[in-house]
């Protein structure tokens, strides 16, 4: 029998709104310290710095590292599809796409994962999930033809990446329900961060060399803040929303973190916000949030 579900309280509150806030505006720190650092760079810092911080963590709290040697086919493919994949393919969609532009396509996720389990799980989607497949492509739709169909076929490249990250990520949401990785959810982490972003990091050192020592203080204050911040204690802040607040609203919480990352990019680089960027965001979220629903 199922345990009971968790009450919502405070505590687990205002942890879900820190964890969406720090992910929504790293997409505009994101774009920012790509006009210093090329994207392989930026991820492999990012990655490193997170997982040293989400180790540092595990060994704290004394939970197990070790890994059953069944588990590593499917540990390594789900650091693939959501580390690799989600953080190197949205990164350089940002080189195509305004940082508003970049956060409302990744966001989609929810939508993909709907058509995954159908197609791995046998979970056919519900008239309601369908509708919000629909609002979400009329979405993306609005926001890359909006602007003429010269500027979208420009920002196409763009466009393929994000869903690509999302898609991936999605299948990796998707496989990892269907075969779980049983590790304790720090360690799990550690694991998926560590083994995820070492491809990043080994085509950074060959064919992307960093180039830290150019880097202002403001890249470095940006890459503190995507890795220690956004990818080490936002995920511990997730971790400790969902054991305090029902699965469901944790889920439906995350639709502030692309209305926090519109809304930065606008505030922090002067990203317009005009009808056309507001409407799409709306058809999105609601296909997200309709998806989303049980």
């Amino acid at each position: 029998m199922a345990g009971p579900t968790p009450r919502p309280d405070a505590a687990g509150l205002v942890l879900l709104v820190a964890t969406t806030i720090g992910w929504g505006l790293n997409w505009p720190a994101m774009k920012l310290l790509l006009a210093e650092l090329p994207v392989l760079s930026t991820r492999a810092a990012h990655g490193i710095l997170g997982c040293t911080v989400l180790l540092a963590v595990a060994l704290l709290r004394h939970e197990n590292l070790a890994v059953p040697r069944g588990l590593w086919p499917r540990l390594l493919v789900a650091s693939l599809l959501n580390v690799t994949a989600w953080m190197g393919l949205a990164s350089f969609a940002l080189l195509w796409l305004s940082a508003a532009e970049a956060t409302i396509v990744c966001y989609t996720m929810p939508v993909w994962a709907v058509l995954m389990a159908w197609a791995i799980l046998g979970e056919r989607p519900q008239a309601t999930r369908i509708a919000g497949l629909l609002l979400a492509l009329g979405g993306l739709a609005l926001l890359v033809l909006g602007q003429g169909l010269s500027v979208g076929l420009e920002k196409l490249p763009g466009v393929a990446l994000g869903l690509g990250s999302a898609v991936l990520f999605s299948l990796g949401t998707v496989v990892t329900k269907r075969w779980p990785l049983g590790l304790p959810p720090t360690a799990g982490a550690v694991w998926q961060v560590g083994l995820g972003i070492a491809p990043l990091a080994l085509l950074a050192l060959l064919i992307d060399p960093p180039a830290f020592g150019a880097l202002s203080l403001q890249g470095w204050a940006l890459i503190g803040y995507g890795g220690v911040f956004a990818l080490g204690l936002c995920y511990l802040s997730w971790f400790a929303a969902l054991r305090r607040l029902p699965a469901s609203l944790a889920s439906m919480g995350t639709l502030l973190t692309p209305m926090v990352g519109v809304a930065g990019a606008a505030i922090v680089l002067g990203e317009p916000f005009g009808w056309r960027e507001a409407t799409a965001l709306g058809l999105t979220l609601s296909g997200v949030a309709l998806a989303a629903r049980g």
